[in-house]
């Protein structure tokens, strides 16, 4: 979700700056802009608690927490995809742009090496953005994979999708996103967005997440993968039935790999917390090696 504001803290603000520059929102790139400048600040101090850190903004808009982002850090990079849009950052920030202060990239951020990009700033280095609803759940699978390159994310999403971001096992909101969320960050809601916040107006509400790493974290197996995946597909199959044929299992493997694990196969998936996801994973690819 991009977002803009200057002083008027009205949606209406970002639709009068859209039409200066002749622009109207773009649907196809899911573009609501955030209008209350007092929001953007509260999401940039979030984004940067201490003073002089190094942001990687997506989706910087017409630059609304841009902004409130270099007056708190030593550097921001900021992607835009949108052509049109990236052309007002390169006026409005001219003077950030020429001191080195701030990068601006005009690329569709499903094409970037965000790990690189992280690794390339000081530390310490916050990836942040307003992220648009089509795109929330590829580029958080995509911040997942840069969790070891930050020091915590902070982003605007749909309610609803922080919601399962910070959700608990054994709940509605549960399920495999919560559970690959929470095997690399400890999420947290920080506030809730109205949706009349911004312009024009979604038909959902919003809110701020950040995402601290966990110190212990390791990059996930491709088992620990699959056994989520696998238990989230059909909700109501038991994990018995769910987890049949993973990795190449049989029934008496699958049922070795349970109870070294400690993990009941009557149950389903939305009932397990991550650590019972990990002790399966390290034990079927113990299984596996061991020639089993």
């Amino acid at each position: 979700m991009n977002a803009d504001a200057r002083d008027d803290p009205h949606p209406s603000s970002a639709k009068a700056q859209l039409a200066r520059h002749g622009l109207l929102p773009k649907r196809s790139l899911g573009q609501n802009f955030l209008a209350d400048a007092g929001l953007c600040n509260k999401i940039a101090t979030v984004a940067c608690p201490v003073l002089q850190g190094n942001v990687l903004e997506i989706g910087a808009g017409m630059g609304a927490l841009t902004a409130p982002l270099l007056a708190r850090c030593n550097k921001v990079v900021a992607v835009e995809t949108d052509p049109d849009l990236s052309r007002v950052l390169e006026e409005r920030f001219a003077a950030e742009r020429a001191t080195g202060q701030l990068t601006l990239i005009q690329a569709d951020v499903r094409e970037l090496d965000l790990p690189a990009l992280l690794g390339a700033m000081d530390q310490p280095r916050t990836l942040a953005g307003n992220l648009p609803y089509n795109l929330s759940g590829l580029l958080l699978r995509r911040a997942v994979d840069a969790g070891s390159s930050v020091e915590r994310c902070v982003f605007l999403l749909q309610l609803e999708v922080v919601e399962r971001l910070c959700a608990a096992p054994d709940t509605a909101s549960y399920g495999a996103l919560s559970v690959f969320a929470q095997a690399v960050y400890a999420p947290k809601r920080a506030f809730i967005v109205k949706r009349g916040a911004f312009y024009p107006q979604p038909g959902v509400d919003s809110a701020v997440v950040s995402l601290e790493p966990l110190p212990s974290a390791a990059p996930l197996s491709d088992e620990f993968s699959l056994f989520v995946r696998a238990a989230f597909e059909k909700r109501r199959k038991t994990l018995r039935n769910a987890w049949r044929g993973v990795l190449g299992l049989t029934l008496e493997q699958l049922e070795h790999v349970a109870k070294e694990s400690n993990v009941d196969l009557g149950a389903r998936g939305e009932t397990l917390g991550v650590a019972d996801f990990q002790r399966v994973a390290a034990s079927a690819r113990g299984l596996r090696g061991g020639g089993r």
